[in-house]
């Protein structure tokens, strides 16, 4: 009926697993040879081959200088405010009541404006202002891709050494093995430096003393009485040389 003949069409045509087998020729033996490039999914892809979404890599940086009547105080502060945002202070050059000084603080990147609105919460004079922002998830896409793929060469080389069975093909493979493992190290310090970068924005803070008013330092010169007192004193030595 139509059943059985269906039945045959669909297996008809395929061959059997012996012969699917024999249509494979197996690979010639001899010395190992190099690892071919990974073809796996890639940092940008799933298991899938669909595109994964990429998170956004941006390292933020900016200068502030702030001008305040007390700069032990303000610095406080700002130490204060930082660690309340999760960040730290990476470095300074503390500066005395009369001293300015200069703060580099590693705020986290979602934190960066908050940062920025603390600061100028403070009791002095935002002086000057400048922000900067660079986006580097190129930079870790690409250098993530390129670890993955030395890292699948690295896998391939190591299998290579337990298959080899003369001493020069040991050796050879050896070290390629430990100039792959070497490349990898020397990106993945690159990796970790840009990550670590745009995780913590660095936020430089320049604190001044405010200086001191002008008419404090023309206090008590009084131009009309100076110029009478010395008149007088004139008259006195005129009068006494008569």
């Amino acid at each position: 009926g139509c059943g059985s003949a269906g039945s045959v069409g669909a297996s008809g045509d395929a061959g059997g697993p012996d012969e699917q087998a024999q249509e494979r020729p197996e690979g010639e033996a001899g010395a190992p040879s190099a690892p071919a490039e990974s073809a796996g999914a890639g940092p940008g892809q799933d298991d899938g081959g669909l595109a994964a979404p990429i998170e956004q890599q941006i390292i933020k940086t900016g200068e502030v200088t702030v001008e305040v009547a007390d700069v032990a105080e303000s610095i406080g502060v700002i130490r204060a405010t930082t660690t309340a945002l999760g960040g730290y202070v990476g470095g300074s050059q503390a500066g005395t009541e009369d001293e300015s000084a200069t703060l580099t603080l590693r705020i986290p990147a979602a934190r960066f404006d908050e940062a920025l609105a603390e600061l100028r919460l403070i009791e002095g004079t935002i002086i000057a202002e400048a922000t900067r922002e660079e986006d580097v998830t190129g930079q870790v896409v690409d250098l993530q891709a390129r670890i993955a793929n030395l890292e699948a060469s690295e896998a391939s080389y190591r299998g290579l050494v337990e298959r080899a069975e003369r001493i020069e093909d040991i050796l050879a493979v050896q070290t390629r093995l430990d100039a792959v493992r070497g490349e990898i190290e020397q990106l993945q310090a690159q990796l970790d430096n840009v990550s670590a970068q745009a995780a913590l924005s660095t936020l430089t803070v320049t604190v001044v003393p405010r200086p001191e008013p002008v008419e404090t330092t023309t206090a008590g010169w009084d131009p009309g009485g100076d110029f009478n007192q010395a008149l007088a004193s004139l008259v006195g030595m005129g009068q006494g040389i008569v």
